[in-house]
């Protein structure tokens, strides 16, 4: 069965919509007019890296079963499709036509998707035992939430990296990382199948490179527990944060190598938080798998780099985790480090765009 499948962001959003179409689905991305015109005129570019190969293959959408389209907040219905999934930075929901298209997915009832690194309040609040009033601090807005079931609510973890080459298009991404999205299963069966569906079908393309047919990474895997997203928590303590110096940025692999004791302390810390509300270690990465892909990360993490531009608002999960740790009687020096540099930044850029 083709799904419809409507996606908040041309990023990331480009990637897994690339993949689904890919797998025979309609695809409509929401995004900027000048990112709108481009996917509708040229389709989305996806360059990817193959086990044993040099090159990158390229992946046009134009050449998919399916179908990818992009639109404007104002152009889509959310009550029009089968699944809906929010691939923008977590401040960016508070933005003007984008906040009132977020209220229309939550009233709309339809099965959502996070493929945020910040695991929206609906989905937080799926989770057992948590104060969510006093997670509320680590959002930009937590009101743009309000309308949301957390039952027709769930969470991918967006491992793989990618990133829009700066000399490209705004339609081309490149993969630097083509691990897997790891998706939680809705509290409902009917919803789940959606993504179990999808999965298969991600699962079975076989992609003709001219010469012959392959298999491509970057699948979506289903599973049931929903504490399984939450493994990307560790890596972005470990690495994505930690690139947030005093004065500068680092690299995600100077982060995580310049002292990989500490990250391991950290990263293993995390998991024990993670632990602690109910998560299993067979649902966490072991340490050793992640640095060694942290390898290949020679650049600043998308935070980091959002910072180092001057942005006044990024995505906040090292205040989750600090949060939520504290909430259980744990805490962390260098999560506190990590999570003061991150708010001196954050209060010198909201200082120079008030200035």
């Amino acid at each position: 069965m083709a799904y419809k499948i409507l996606i908040m962001g041309a990023s990331y959003g480009s990637l897994l919509g690339t993949k689904m179409a890919l797998a025979g689905h309609d695809i409509n991305l929401v995004c900027l007019p000048a990112e709108v015109e481009l996917f509708n005129s040229s389709g989305a570019h996806v360059r990817m890296p193959i086990r044993g190969r040099d090159d990158l293959v390229h992946i046009d959408s134009r050449n998919s079963p399916g179908k990818l389209t992009a639109a404007g907040t104002a152009d889509v219905n959310p009550a029009d499709y089968d699944l809906i999934a929010l691939a923008m930075q977590e401040p960016q929901y508070r933005a003007p036509g984008v906040r009132e298209l977020l209220d229309a997915v939550g009233k709309s009832g339809v099965p959502c998707m996070s493929i945020m690194n910040m695991p929206p309040l609906p989905f937080l609040k799926r989770i057992p035992g948590l104060d969510y009033d006093g997670l509320k601090k680590c959002f930009t807005d937590h009101t743009v939430w309000d309308s949301f079931d957390p039952a027709v609510f769930t969470l991918c973890s967006p491992d793989p990296q990618a990133f829009r080459p700066p000399e490209e298009e705004l339609n081309v991404l490149q993969v630097a990382l083509p691990t897997n999205f790891k998706a939680a299963a809705f509290e409902k069966e009917e919803h789940t199948k959606i993504l179990r569906d999808i999965q298969a079908d991600i699962e079975a393309i076989r992609f003709n490179d001219g010469t012959s047919e392959i298999e491509l990474p970057v699948k979506l895997k289903v599973h049931d527990s929903i504490f399984v997203p939450l493994a990307k928590w560790m890596m972005l303590l470990a690495g994505n944060y930690r690139c947030v110096q005093a004065d500068d940025m680092r690299s995600i692999k100077d982060a995580v190598h310049s002292n990989l004791e500490l990250s391991k302390s950290v990263y293993n810390w995390v998991g024990e938080v993670c632990r602690a509300i109910g998560a299993d270690e067979a649902d966490q990465v072991p340490f050793e798998k992640y640095a060694n892909a942290a390898v290949g990360l020679a650049k600043p993490s998308s935070a980091a780099r959002a910072l180092l531009a001057g942005v006044p608002n990024i995505e906040r999960a090292d205040c989750v985790v600090q949060t939520i740790a504290a909430q259980k009687g744990m805490q962390n020096d260098t999560v506190d480090e990590t999570v003061a540099a991150v708010d001196k930044w954050l209060a010198a850029n909201r200082e120079k765009a008030n200035a």
